[in-house]
């Protein structure tokens, strides 16, 4: 370090001729013999944080005097007079030896950052780049005040996470900028909101939704309709059943009847003799096979197809039964 005092030292003495012929700020006191006093190139200085300069003190003795910060959170001094500014605010520094002292006022500025954005909104699963600038060329944090809401990474990429409000900081040398962030609620439209079906038959729903987040499906009556996990509706039972399309809270319906279809038979009334056997055939509207039954198995049977056959004298009923629609065929069996 010899050859910085050295160096100092001479720009002291050369100074020394020069400032000494100035007006100068100093703080003197008397002694016995002669007055003391220091003389600093500078008395006020506004600077940036992390800015660093000198201030040269010439003394009558021509010693070095001692440096002192009043704040040295705000601005520091070591023994040669350079300054580094460390944050926003005010320090005095003093050089001083004996009998005699001199102060320079620091000013060090707060830092000003200037954000990319101060307000947007979008939806959910959107992503946003957010830059900022600093007067001091400092590195800017990132922050989101609701992370649930939308996070943010260290390079300034947002990301929406569900319909809500936060701020999002950026921040450097204990200064802020912010900007407020609305992640909307989205729209939802479906293509059907009314859909007729038999038991059996399908329908696919589709959902448009202005986020491009998949809805969540239900049904409020399973055993009337099912949906699965991509709008996939199958009728299970004649009735009404609501389908609901969700994302994040926001719901649209379309409602679901199951009707019940119309049995035409063949024939309402057929007489056979034992032995003898007929077909009666069934036009169902919903297209789905009947279930054939006897109302008395002893007299006649029915089959799957709906044959009959007579077994023993008497009358019974055959039925053709689909989705809680039951019709009948009288059968008269004679000798």
């Amino acid at each position: 370090m010899s050859h910085i005092k050295k160096f100092l030292l001479s720009i002291l003495l050369s100074l020394s001729l020069i400032i000494l012929s100035l007006p100068f700020q100093t703080v003197s006191a008397k002694t016995s013999n002669s007055i003391a006093f220091v003389i600093l190139s500078t008395y006020t200085s506004t600077v940036d944080i992390g800015d660093e300069f000198y201030i040269i003190a010439v003394t009558t003795n021509g010693s070095f005097p001692t440096w002192k910060s009043s704040n040295s959170k705000v601005a520091s001094v070591n023994t040669y007079g350079k300054v580094t500014a460390k944050k926003s605010g005010t320090a005095t520094i003093t050089a001083k030896i004996k009998n005699a002292e001199a102060s320079c006022k620091v000013t060090v500025n707060k830092t000003k950052i200037t954000i990319s954005k101060v307000s947007s909104s979008i939806e959910r699963g959107d992503t946003l780049s957010f830059s900022a600038s600093t007067s001091t060329n400092s590195k800017v944090t990132w922050k989101s005040s609701k992370k649930s809401v939308a996070t943010i990474d260290e390079n300034g990429t947002l990301t929406a996470i569900k319909p809500g409000e936060t701020t999002i900081t950026a921040s450097a040398d204990q200064s802020n900028a912010t900007c407020k962030i609305t992640v909307k609620s989205p729209t939802i439209k479906l293509s059907e909101t009314n859909i007729t079906l038999f038991r059996g038959q399908t329908a696919r729903l589709s959902a448009v939704v202005s986020s491009t987040v998949p809805p969540t499906w239900k049904s409020n009556k399973k055993s009337v309709a099912l949906v699965d996990e991509f709008g996939e509706i199958t009728a299970i039972k004649h009735g009404i059943a609501t389908i609901t399309a969700t994302v994040d809270g926001v719901s649209k319906t379309c409602v679901v009847l199951v009707e019940q279809p119309k049995i035409t038979l063949s024939s309402t009334e057929l007489s056979l003799k034992k032995g003898e056997t007929a077909t009666i055939t069934a036009t169902v509207s919903s297209n789905n096979l009947p279930i054939w039954s006897s109302s008395n198995s002893n007299i006649a049977l029915v089959n799957t197809s709906g044959t009959i056959t007579p077994l023993q004298k008497g009358t019974a009923y055959i039925y053709a039964s689909e989705d809680g629609v039951k019709v009948r065929c009288i059968i008269h069996v004679t000798e």
